[in-house]
Formats: structure tokens, C-alpha cells, sequence
């Protein structure tokens, strides 16, 4: 009876294991980055993200770590660190505050833009998403897009 059990047991942790080892990144992109205000020494942006499941799991999501880059420079870093549910090949959207202090980098982002005459940049995004519960606790996302962005001038 013992061994029945033991064997059931390693089978659950087994399947378990192959489970969550099969899990694909959620898919998190940058749908706007707009300034709300600004000083000089620190400007407030408000990030909207979309996340995008595409596995046949929910999964239990504790917080987001990020780094974002805007036309290859550092723009800013931090996490959300709302938990929710994403449900499998389930979508969700939010808002996050964003705080940088690179006034220099935001000054160059601004002449660019300017020169350019368009307001869309390219985005490099990437983190962790950290896991309430499961056996993989840390997904690293990576994402490369575009996205308009909305500045006070």
C-alpha cells in the first residue's frame, strides 16, 4: 500500500514537473506610455500593458518585474506589484505608474521625436513574471515593439 502511494505520489510530482516545465512566457507588451507630469528633477508616465496567456494554465501572478527601453536607451524599471489571475489563453490589461529621473535621457527621447516629426518609438521590455504558486515561479518575457508616446512639450 505504501508503495502504491509512493508511486502515485512521484507520479503527480512528475506530471507536475512537466506541466509547468512546458510553460510558455505570457505575452506582455506596451500598448501606450504617456507623461502625467513633470519637474526637473523627475517625470511621472502612466504605462499601459496588455498580458496575453498562452498556455491551457492560469496562472496565479504575484508581481512583474520590468526594464524598459525607449529607442535604445533606459527609460525605466520597476514591477507591478498587484497580483492577479491571468486566465489560460486569457487576456488582461492595466495601468502602471512609471517614475524616471533621467532628464537628460528624456531630453534626447524628445529631440529625437522632434527631428523625427512622429511620436512612435521602439520599445525593448523585459522581466520576470513572478508566480504566487506553481513549481516555475519566474518567467522571463522579453518584447520588441513600437509604441506612440503621448509627451507633454
Amino acid at each position: 500500500m505504501k508503495l502504491r502511494l509512493i508511486a502515485l505520489l512521484c507520479g503527480l510530482l512528475a506530471g507536475g514537473c512537466v506541466t509547468t516545465s512546458n510553460l510558455k512566457p505570457p505575452e506582455i507588451s506596451v500598448q501606450s506610455v504617456a507623461m502625467t507630469s513633470a519637474d526637473v528633477f523627475s517625470q511621472q508616465f502612466r504605462m499601459r500593458m496588455h498580458v496575453y496567456n498562452p498556455n491551457a494554465l492560469a496562472l496565479p501572478v504575484k508581481n512583474i518585474e520590468y526594464e524598459l527601453s525607449l529607442e535604445g536607451d533606459s527609460f525605466a524599471e520597476g514591477s507591478v506589484d498587484q497580483p492577479f489571475i491571468l486566465p489560460a489563453h486569457g487576456n488582461a490589461e492595466f495601468d502602471t505608474i512609471i517614475n524616471t529621473h533621467f532628464t537628460s535621457s528624456l531630453m534626447r527621447l524628445i529631440g529625437k521625436l522632434q527631428e523625427r516629426g512622429s511620436n512612435i518609438v521602439e520599445y525593448d521590455f523585459t522581466g520576470k513574471v513572478h508566480l504566487s504558486k506553481g513549481l516555475m515561479r519566474n518567467i522571463p518575457f522579453q518584447k520588441h515593439g513600437t509604441v506612440d508616446l503621448a509627451i507633454k512639450k
